[in-house]
């Protein structure tokens, strides 16, 4: 019997013997030590997201390469290059070594990422912090990574304000080629494509010329995206969601650090604004929310006592006049019960979107998602269109007096294809040699049509994060001139939203993008012979580029 008795299981022994205390125990250390194990995974993670940032900029500012697109042989002055210039004098000058370390740490960092996100539960807050911050320091040291849009903004201002030239009437070819912001710009035939309220922040630091201008919108495009992860954070406790993975799901994006923070994008000034807008919704649902439909119920006692009181025989005209001016008491005080009194956040709301807009036109496509998820509350979506109404006409003030009638030049830029965006890859797909006109003209009016399911949706759960979410990754998939950094158009709503297909989504396009971008594909696609440019409208459209970049 004592044989047998040793081979029960661990259930069947008496709760309080010896060995019962002991296998608990045994239990109980075994999930501790798994928990650490995972934490420590987690931080490894963590770890290598930060070494390889090191590593990324350090390659980049160590010498002129193809890393740094402002950079060449004779060119690379110390004011660019940053404090880390020059400290690994070792480092190979071999391009295509280059461009697979370039692209070993970009998928190193990328691998890390989504680790760090499946072991975030484990993860401490402190961690995840300081790792946003390291990173956020480590490439506000960076030199210009990849592309030169940080000085097409500091050209596009100095047109203005040293040349008197309006950047949205006056392409840059126009201006002295002797501009020390001239030769590091490269949109030379294009007219600003930037909105009006960017446009005048690069008018305020012209006066302090072109390297401290580089530096001072480096550093406040960094402090945006902490901003807006600060945001991201605080909108994630308001909705019950665990913010330490918000704030690593956006904030620790290699993409986005690489090519967004990297590469010095106002992408982040707008898209603090939109999350600055969801935190203010945020703040006010819940006592709004209920206020609005308390004003919106019917008060059909009111008709009922007139009624009542013209009931006597032949009073029938008079019982339609008291009703129609019950109606219209009713109306009026509707109307005054959704506008007063006014609610600073949901009226600062409405003025976030629009400045979002105002900074970079995709920001637009939000502003009549975030109205549907408002319609069955009037008393709010009241509130948030004056909001929109007053920072609309204040921008519009502000851009008559800076540009004249003169808007940003989005048409030239539609027209612009990647050969690796998604619109071109179907045309390819079709035979076509690319995106054609009609593909084009198609893909449009899909952008269109799920643009209004969004707003369905958003109608349908009297919220907008989550249909925003979708209407940024129907932008991206629409798009013909698409750039790695947008995939930070998604990343903030896919964080906030409950929808585990959106996360899903988000993390999906960041492989696309990095298989698209990352410099060591272009190798591979010389090795698998696929070149979308040498098909015939693949060559019209880069003949169309470089015309704009002559």
């Amino acid at each position: 019997m004592s044989s047998d008795a040793s081979t029960l299981p661990l259930r069947d022994a008496p709760v309080g013997s010896p060995r019962v205390k002991r296998g608990l125990l045994r239990g109980r250390a075994g999930a501790l030590a798994r928990s650490q194990e995972r934490a420590w995974i987690g931080a490894a993670c963590l770890l290598a997201i930060v070494a390889c940032s090191a590593f990324v900029v350090v390659m980049a500012a160590n010498r002129p390469s193809i890393l740094s697109a402002t950079t060449h042989a004779n060119y690379f002055p110390h004011w660019m290059a940053g404090p880390l210039g020059g400290l690994l004098p070792g480092l190979t000058r071999n391009n295509t070594t280059l461009k697979y370390l370039f692209s070993g740490a970009i998928v190193v960092m990328y691998v890390g990422y989504l680790l760090a996100l499946v072991y975030v539960p484990r993860l401490r807050a402190r961690w995840a912090i300081a790792t946003v911050l390291a990173v956020h320091a480590i490439f506000l040291l960076a030199p210009p990574l990849a592309l030169t849009d940080i000085f097409n903004y500091v050209n596009y201002g100095r047109m203005e304000v040293v040349h008197n030239l309006n950047p949205y009437t006056s392409i840059p070819i126009l201006e002295p080629h002797n501009d020390p912001s001239y030769d590091l710009s490269n949109w030379h035939q294009l007219l600003s494509p930037y909105g009006p309220l960017f446009t005048l922040l690069t008018f305020v630091v012209v006066p302090l010329g072109v390297a401290a201008s580089f530096w001072v919108l480096k550093g406040l495009l960094a402090l945006f995206s902490l901003g807006t992860l600060f945001l991201v954070w605080k909108c994630a406790r308001l909705l019950g969601r665990d913010p330490v993975a918000a704030i690593v799901l956006v904030g620790l994006n290699p993409i986005v650090l690489v090519w967004g923070l990297g590469g010095d994008h106002n992408d982040f000034l707008m898209v603090f604004f939109i999350v600055l807008g969801f935190y203010l919704l945020l703040l006010t649902r819940d006592r709004l929310g209920a206020r609005g439909g308390a004003d919106d119920a019917p008060r059909a006692r009111d008709v009922d006592v007139v009624r009542d009181s013209t009931s006597a025989p032949g009073s029938g005209a008079a019982l339609r006049s008291a009703e129609a001016a019950v109606a219209g008491g009713r109306t009026r005080a509707g109307v005054r019960g959704w506008l007063l009194p006014l609610c600073a956040p949901e009226i600062g709301a409405g003025a976030a979107f629009v400045t979002a807009a105002a900074i970079k036109a995709s920001g637009g496509v939000l502003i009549p998602i975030v109205l549907a998820g408002l319609v069955r509350t009037p008393r709010r979506l009241g509130q948030v269109v004056i909001g929109m109404a007053c920072a609309g006409a204040a921008t519009t003030v502000v851009s008559l007096l800076a540009f004249g009638l003169h808007i940003p030049d989005l048409s030239t830029q539609s027209r612009l294809v990647t050969n690796v965006s998604v619109p071109n890859l179907i045309g390819l797909a079709l035979g076509q040699g690319g995106e054609t006109e009609s593909l084009h003209l198609l893909l449009s009016a899909v952008l269109l049509g799920s643009v209004a399911l969004c707003c369905v949706q958003a109608w349908r759960r009297r919220g907008p994060i989550t249909a925003s979410g979708w209407a940024g990754v129907a932008l991206l998939v629409t798009l013909s001139w698409v750039l790695p950094w947008y995939v930070l158009w998604v990343l903030p709503m896919a964080a906030l939203s409950s929808s585990r297909r959106l996360r899903v989504t988000a993390l999906a396009l960041g492989v696309y993008l990095i298989i698209a971008w990352a410099p060591a594909s272009g190798l591979l696609w010389d090795t698998i012979g696929f070149h979308p440019e040498k098909t015939s409208l693949g060559r019209l459209h880069q003949r169309y580029v470089k015309e704009l970049l002559n």
